[in-house]
Formats: structure tokens, sequence, C-alpha cells
């Protein structure tokens, strides 16, 4: 059976933050509100972006219209991967799972074609076997229900699965679904989002060599052929 590692987008595989904080304040900045830096927007992201909007108008004590989240959406839609980059090392690290005989899979709040396009753009995209976007299915993290049908979409198992993000909802979710979880340290979540129930990794190579940990390789496992269709991708 092959091992799955389900994986966090936004400050766990790429720092989205420059993109974000752009679009977000070009939307505050049509509605004559004031902009936010990137601390600011690093600590409001990681539910999606219709809260990222909600917490940015609320944090000017208004409500958001109702063509903002929509503005949004299709504005950093289209400039996702301007400013955006890969956290040291990733690609060769998660290279290095796949040739392994990992199947990896992106779960992230973030819209699915959104994140289908960072990925491309950062060189991510043949490595997955699925993404699981904040708008796939009915729920999203930290419902477990994100999780468990995006390693359905990986055609990978709860027994032989982990999860490696850098939020709160990541550790939830993974704890709901059943799986063992690792908080990326290096991203935009504070550590004591690990809840203590999260193993902790500092770089994506200390969060590899804990996959392996937690997931020995058994006998028998093996990486997608290369024309093996890859679902929600």
């Amino acid at each position: 059976m092959a091992r799955t590692l389900l994986l966090d987008l936004d400050g766990t595989l790429v720092d989205t933050v420059p993109d974000l904080a752009a679009a977000l304040n070009r939307l505050m900045r049509s509605r004559n509100l004031p902009d936010f830096s990137h601390q600011q927007v690093a600590a409001m992201v990681g539910d999606g972006i219709e809260v990222l909007v909600g917490r940015a108008f609320a944090k000017h004590g208004q409500q958001p219209d109702a063509a903002a989240v929509s503005q949004m959406a299709v504005d950093y839609t289209r400039h996702v991967a301007v400013e955006s980059k890969l956290y040291p090392d990733v690609l060769p690290v998660l290279s290095g799972l796949v040739q392994q005989g990992w199947h990896l899979a992106v779960c992230t709040n973030k819209p699915e074609h959104a994140a289908e396009r960072l990925l491309q753009s950062v060189g991510l995209l043949p490595l997955l076997c699925a993404i699981g976007g904040g708008d796939s299915f009915p729920t999203r993290k930290p419902d477990p229900g994100h999780l468990l049908a995006t390693l359905a979409r990986a055609q990978g198992q709860t027994d032989a699965a982990a999860m490696l993000g850098d939020h709160r909802n990541d550790v939830v979710a993974a704890r709901g679904a059943g799986i063992p979880s690792i908080f990326a340290a290096w991203g935009y979540g504070a550590i004591v989002m690990a809840d203590g129930s999260a193993g902790v990794a500092h770089t994506v190579e200390q969060a590899a060599a804990l996959a392996n940990r937690l997931l020995p390789a058994a006998a028998g496992s093996g990486s997608l052929a290369p024309d093996q269709p890859r679902e929600g991708i």
C-alpha cells in the first residue's frame, strides 16, 4: 500500500502572502479603505478567501459588501503566482518523497482552480495525485471530511496517510480524520497551533524525515505510474 502525504498549500509549500496581500489591498483601495501589511495578512489567512475578506473588513469596522468576495476571488486567481514563491527545498524534498513511493495530495482551503494554477506555476503539479480545494467538497478544513475526501481522490487510506500543514485547521482536521499530523513551523501559524498532538518540523527536510518515521516504507508500496490519471487536477 502506498503512503499518502496530504499537504497544506499556503504557508506550507508556498509563501502566498505577497499575492494575497496585493489582491486584498486592491480590494481595500476600491472601497477607500487602508491597506494591510504582509504581516497582518499572514495572520488572517488559512480559512479561505471568504473568511479572509470578512476578517479584513472587520478590521476596519465594516462588513463586506455583496460583491467583495467574488471580486477578490477573481482578482486573486488572475494574479495567484506573481510574487508567491516556494519555500526553500520544497521541490527537491517532495520529488524525493515521490521517488520513495509516497503519493502526494494538496488539501487547501484555497479555491481549487486558484490552487491548481499556483501549483502549476511553481512546478509542483506534476508531483501530485490530487488536489482538494476549499470549494471541491461540501466541507473544508478544519472539517475532517475535507481531508478524507482529498485522500479518497488520491486513492489513499487513513492507515497509510499523514497531514503536513502550518495551521490549527490542519491539525484539527487530521485528528478528526484519525491520521497523524506534522506542523510546519516555518509557515504562518504560531507553534501553539500544533496543540501537542502534531509532530513539529522546522524545515521541509525535517517534515519528510518525520513522515518517514510516522509511516515507514512497507513492502509492495509504490509510486503512481506516469500515465495514471490524477484526480481533481
